[in-house]
């Protein structure tokens, strides 16, 4: 069975954490999250949660104030979400999901949202379609929002 934990600054998750971002297959950002976990750049609120089976990392989401957009207005953003090749297919990632949005929800936050390539993908986590947003590398992606409550 799989469960969902917050990640605290300096514990055990936080260094199996890392570890799990170093060995994984998401090449593009592996490095800037690795960066972020060995320097912990989360302030305030922000924080990683990962998915555990049996004591292993499975996958990760972040939540955080803001991402690689220029859009300081909109937050929090659920990001990072990975799972690994051997435990997709399981609905890991809506708990992922669902568990940042509780955490935010227990904020005070009463939407988040989502960036991504992909469409038909968030939709099933009841996310909708806000508009097309340019990141800083200058590429198009989607912004999809859910509200919380």
């Amino acid at each position: 069975m799989v469960t969902i934990s917050k990640v605290n600054k300096d514990t055990e998750l936080a260094k199996q954490l890392l570890q799990f971002v170093e060995d994984c297959s998401w090449h593009e950002v592996k490095e800037h999250i690795a960066d972020m976990l060995r320097s912990w750049e989360f302030t305030e609120w922000e924080c990683m949660f990962a998915a555990l089976d049996d004591g292993d990392i499975v996958g990760m989401a972040s939540i955080m104030k803001t991402d690689y957009y220029p859009l300081p207005d909109i937050y929090p953003w659920i990001s990072c979400i990975f799972v690994t090749e051997s435990a997709r297919g399981q609905r890991i990632s809506g708990q992922l999901i669902e568990y940042a949005n509780i955490y935010a929800n227990e904020l005070g936050f009463k939407r988040t949202y989502i960036p991504t390539e992909y469409t038909g993908l968030y939709e099933h986590y009841g996310y909708r379609y806000v508009r097309d947003i340019v990141n800083y590398g200058g590429g198009t992606d989607r912004l999809y929002v859910k509200e919380t409550e």
